[in-house]
């Protein structure tokens, strides 16, 4: 399969889905999480909705979504969000309300805005922890995008292994399942020695 091109066409079509919706979720994640953790009146208003949809079973939205918008791309895409958005808004949040209350009374003290506070201590003063949020739903993030390639779906590597299941082709089911969890090693590690680039300051602790 890797000399006839399968399995790397396979591994392009599901890293560029988790890349994109990963991206997604986790951007919006680190705006609503961080304005959340900082705010009490905003972690008032998210934080009961987040906890309650987090709860639910993602496999239980994957046939509304199907209902909702059809079996396109966006699907697989909108399945690996649920399953990693709310995750990471309340570990984001658990993030910005860790750093110290000091550091944000002394930027009030100096005259910052709201905006700039944020901004410039609470997002920097999380940062760590936040990667660190990140690098753990990227690992869910992987698990979501075989159960959304198993549904209606016509590529991938999801895909593959419910077409190698039809035609009892194990031996295929199994070399996927390695390869999914060797690229969930991959991608895990370089998050690590990103971090540890990143956030140097913090090896000594």
């Amino acid at each position: 399969m890797v000399a006839n091109g399968t399995l790397l066409s396979d591994i392009g079509v599901s890293l560029l889905r988790i890349a994109l919706a990963f991206l997604a979720s986790t951007m919006m994640a680190v705006a609503i999480g961080v304005l959340a953790g900082t705010y009490g009146i905003w972690r008032a208003v998210i934080e009961p909705l987040v906890d309650f949809v987090r709860y639910m079973p993602v496999v239980a939205f994957v046939p509304l979504t199907i209902l909702w918008v059809g079996t396109d791309e966006f699907q697989k895409l909108l399945v690996i969000w649920i399953g990693t958005f709310f995750q990471q808004v309340l570990m984001i949040m658990d993030a910005a309300r860790r750093v110290p209350q000091d550091y944000i009374g002394l930027g009030r003290t100096l005259g910052m805005s709201n905006l700039a506070i944020v901004r410039r201590i609470v997002l920097p003063g999380a940062l760590p922890d936040i990667w660190d949020a990140t690098r753990i739903c990227l690992g869910w993030a992987w698990t979501w995008l075989v159960l959304a390639e198993l549904v209606a779906a016509n590529s991938g590597m999801g895909y593959r292994i419910v077409v190698s299941q039809r035609y009892f082709q194990t031996d295929t089911i199994i070399g996927y399942i390695l390869v999914l969890g060797l690229l969930g090693l991959l991608t895990d590690q370089i998050m690590r020695l990103v971090e540890r680039r990143l956030f140097r300051y913090r090896q000594g602790a």
